[in-house]
């Protein structure tokens, strides 16, 4: 997976649960209730320097939940080797789970985890996290020595991680993945049929009769949480109507939605559907990739984490391949920008009993080791540089492609992130849209409406973006 500039698909990074996903809203995620417990600090009393930033206790311990979803949990043993081969003494809790809000939530008032990878469908709303001030500004971290190479943290990580996990002007959120989406397809049969991957929506439409002759259907999606088939339609947007109208519907600018080239980028996804181009069925994530693993479709997008999650069920001689998202053609202001960023958020709570060993743990995390162990046991490269350098894998291999070829400008929305009503309703017109019950204007026209409640709400805290 990833990793979501959604940061990831499940950040990201991806948000099922997105209004409404604290417990107690009205009183905040903080408020003392009946039977809390303050918070007690397990990590007072060691000295800092260059190889402990942080003055980790040598004795004390650390807990740690790991989202267990499609790039595993495999990765973060891992790094729980590196951190105790440097801290022999520091007991280590690592636990998984796709239950992130049902399980982590409720200790966030007393006494939460240490560091929470907070991804999947079951997601804490970042925005509410931060407005509430339950997780821990991370600018330390940054600043910091690198676990095992020159510089500092920030100096050791992709273009986009950092600002994928900043909110507020501060730095919240590490991204644990580097995705980058796209179209899937299997080379080996393109090879076989002599089919060229398209790179605009025209091209695709030529070639869908012929896939359709032999049985297949030209596209499969998850038709059940939204915000799947949101990471094409928005990078459809942007590589339409360009970076600055994106940048524009971010920071709620009037009638941002209704900019030059939003309208056709969503015309080219209504055509799909109507000219009946889908695999029918509502099928979710795994069922949609399995459909496409076996031959029912022809393309299916997603982002580096495929691999990984159907490693168990990928066909003999079935070749992965990432080719970039389509473009409209000669009208595009921005065709070649690929979608790519950091994804997979973890936090520190602000109430973790051991902080220290906490950004500790995470500056284990980002280290080279690490970093390529992530590599190779998940097929997707990690927010820290040359994660992917020694990894022999083609459909690996075809997304660094695609990196080295891309512009400096990553497609990149935030507004998922900024507001949880907004990420909602999105998902919603996405669903609404693929399904054939909704047209572009009418996604246009609803996500407009949607926004200028959000702007004009002077309880809703406002964020921007400038680049």
């Amino acid at each position: 997976m990833s990793a979501t500039p959604d940061l990831n698909r499940r950040t990201l990074l991806r948000r099922a649960a997105a209004a409404g996903l604290l417990t107690l809203p009205a009183a905040g995620v903080l408020s003392a209730c009946a039977g809390s417990e303050p918070a007690q600090d397990d990590s007072s009393g060691a000295a800092k320097s260059k190889d402990n930033p942080f003055g980790v206790k040598d004795d004390s311990s650390v807990k740690v939940v790991i989202f267990n979803g499609g790039l595993g949990d495999q990765w973060a043993k891992e790094d729980e080797a590196v951190f105790k081969a440097k801290y022999p003494n520091i007991t280590v809790n690592m636990s998984s789970t796709q239950k992130i809000k049902t399980e982590e939530q409720p200790k966030m008032a007393t006494r939460p985890s240490d560091v929470v990878m907070n991804s999947g469908a079951d997601i804490m709303d970042i925005s509410t996290l931060i407005n509430e001030s339950a997780i821990e500004p991370l600018d330390d971290l940054l600043d910091a020595p690198a676990w095992d190479s020159e510089g500092t943290v920030a100096d050791t990580l992709l273009p986009g991680t950092v600002s994928d996990g900043t909110f507020q002007g501060k730095f919240y959120v590490v991204n644990i993945a580097y995705t980058v989406w796209g179209n899937w397809y299997n080379a080996a049969l393109f090879d076989k049929e002599g089919w060229q991957p398209p790179k605009t929506f025209d091209e695709f439409f030529a070639l869908a009769p012929k896939i359709k002759a032999k049985g297949m259907a030209p596209y499969v999606y998850d038709a059940v949480h939204g915000y799947y088939p949101r990471w094409a339609l928005m990078a459809t947007i942007w590589k339409s109507a360009g970076k600055q109208a994106v940048i524009d519907i971010d920071n709620l600018k009037e009638n941002a939605w209704k900019a030059d080239g939003v309208l056709p980028a969503l015309q080219a996804w209504e055509k799909l559907v109507k000219d009946k181009l889908l695999l029918p069925g509502k099928l979710d994530h795994t069922q949609s990739q399995q459909a496409w693993l076996d031959g029912k479709a022809a393309f299916i997008q997603l982002g580096t984490w495929l691999k990984n999650e159907m490693a168990e069920t990928i066909p003999p001689g079935f070749e992965m391949k990432l080719s970039d998202y389509w473009s409209l053609g000669a009208s595009d202001k921005a065709p070649n920008d690929v979608y790519a960023g950091a994804g997979e958020g973890i936090v520190v709570p602000s109430k973790a009993p051991n902080k220290a060993a906490a950004k500790e743990f995470l500056r284990a995390m980002l280290s080279k080791e690490g970093s390529a162990k992530f590599a190779e046991l998940t097929k997707s490269l990690a927010s820290t540089k040359g994660s992917g350098d020694n990894v022999q894998d083609s459909a690996l291999a075809s997304a660094n492609e695609l990196m080295s070829n891309a512009p400096q400008d990553l497609v990149s929305f935030k507004f998922w992130n900024f507001y949880a009503d907004l990420d909602k309703a999105s998902q919603n017109f996405c669903a609404e849209l693929m399904a054939g019950r909704l047209t572009a204007q009418e996604f246009v026209d609803g996500m407009q409406a949607a926004a200028d409640k959000v702007a004009k709400d002077s309880s809703v805290k406002k964020q921007t973006r400038s680049a």
